[in-house]
C-alpha cells in the first residue's frame, strides 16, 4: 500500500517503530460502503481478503481514533488512518551517527545501504524511523534527501514548524554541499572540472541519462584531492541537486564512482554486498541558519574505505 494525503498532518494513530500511520482521504465516487473503496483501491495489492481482515480486526480508524466498520456509507471526503504491514526487511549493520543535534535539528551521518526515508520496500530499516526511535523525536522530518547507497550527512528538522525554512535553503540552493569519491584516476582528464548537462530521470527506470543537445539542468565541479596507484579521491560540488547528478557526472566524465551498480552499466539486482558500498560520502553542509543568521558547516565522521590491494 502506497501513503497518500499530507506529510505533517497529525493522525489519531501514533507511529509504529518509527514510521507514521498512512493517511487516506476518501476521493468523490459512487461506492456505497467503505469497503467496496477499500477493496478496489487496496484489494489488487493486497487482495480482498486481507482488506477485509483489517475492517474485522479495526485497523482503519477514522478522525476521532475509532474503528471504522466495512459497511458504513461511504462519504467522500473522509479521512482514514491506518498502520500498514512492514515487510520483513534486513537490518542494515551500519548505526546512524549524529554529528549534530540542538532544539531545532538533527544532523546526521547516514550509513550505506539505509534509505533517508520510508519508500518501496524499505520502512523501518531508515535512517528517519531509526533516528525517531533512538531519539525519541516523533516530529522529526528531513529537509532533503541522500540516495540509499550514499554515505554521510543528512539534514533533519524536529518541530514541523521549523521545517518549511530549511527545507527552503535546499530549494533555493543556498546549501553548499561537498562530497567525496573514489574512482579510477585518469592522467588525461584535466581537473578542476565543471560538468554541465540535461539529465533525466525517469519513473520506474532505476538509472538516470544524459540527453545529448538539452539545456543543462544539472552541474558539478570535481576535484584531484589525491592519487594513489590507479584509484583517485575526489572533491565533488554539486551546485544542483539531479538524482543521481554526481554519479552521471562521473561516469561521463569516464571516471565511474567505485562499486557503482549503476553507473556505467546496470548490474544485476540482487541483495546488497555490505562490504563494497558506493564509494560516494556527502562530507560537509555549510548554510546560514534561517533562525540564528549564523553560518554553520557540519562535517561527517565518516571515511571512505579504499578497496584492498
Amino acid at each position: 500500500m502506497r501513503r497518500r494525503g499530507g506529510r505533517g498532518v497529525a493522525g489519531p494513530l501514533g507511529q509504529r517503530d518509527g514510521v507514521d500511520a498512512v493517511r487516506v482521504r476518501l476521493p468523490a465516487g459512487g461506492w456505497a460502503t467503505v469497503r467496496e473503496h477499500l477493496v478496489e483501491r487496496y484489494g489488487p495489492v493486497i487482495g480482498a481478503d486481507r482488506v477485509d481482515a483489517m475492517l474485522a480486526r479495526g485497523e482503519f480508524v477514522g478522525a476521532d481514533g475509532r474503528p471504522v466498520a466495512g459497511g458504513e456509507s461511504y462519504a467522500a471526503g473522509r479521512t482514514l488512518w491506518f498502520h500498514r504491514e512492514f515487510p520483513p526487511e534486513e537490518r542494515v549493520p551500519f548505526d546512524v551517527g549524529v554529528v549534530h543535534r540542538d532544539e531545532r535539528i538533527v544532523v546526521a551521518d547516514k550509513p550505506h545501504f539505509l534509505a533517508t526515508t520510508p519508500r518501496g520496500r524499505h520502512v523501518t530499516e531508515t535512517a528517519l524511523a531509526r533516528l525517531r526511535r533512538d531519539l525519541g523525536l516523533p516530529h522529526l522530518q528531513p529537509a532533503h534527501r541522500l540516495d540509499r547507497l550514499t554515505a554521510g550527512l543528512v539534514l533533519f528538522v524536529v518541530r514541523p514548524e521549523d521545517r518549511g525554512a530549511y527545507q527552503t535553503l535546499f530549494r533555493d540552493r543556498r546549501v553548499r554541499k561537498e562530497y567525496e569519491a573514489l574512482a579510477p584516476y585518469d592522467p588525461g582528464l584535466a581537473l578542476p572540472a565543471t560538468v554541465r548537462s540535461h539529465i533525466v530521470k525517469e519513473r520506474g527506470v532505476v538509472a538516470a541519462y544524459e540527453m545529448p543537445g538539452a539545456e543543462p539542468n544539472s552541474e558539478s565541479r570535481v576535484e584531484l584531492v589525491e592519487r594513489r596507484g590507479a584509484l583517485a579521491r575526489y572533491r565533488l560540488l554539486p551546485e544542483t541537486g539531479r538524482t543521481h547528478q554526481l554519479r552521471v557526472h562521473m561516469s561521463a566524465l569516464g571516471v565511474p564512482i567505485l562499486d557503482d551498480p549503476l553507473y556505467p552499466r546496470v548490474r544485476p539486482d540482487g541483495p546488497d554486498d555490505h562490504g563494497r558500498p558506493l564509494r560516494l560520502l556527502a562530507r560537509a553542509l555549510e548554510f546560514t541558519d534561517p533562525y540564528s543568521g549564523s553560518p554553520v558547516r557540519f562535517e561527517s565522521r565518516l571515511r571512505l574505505a579504499w578497496p584492498a590491494g
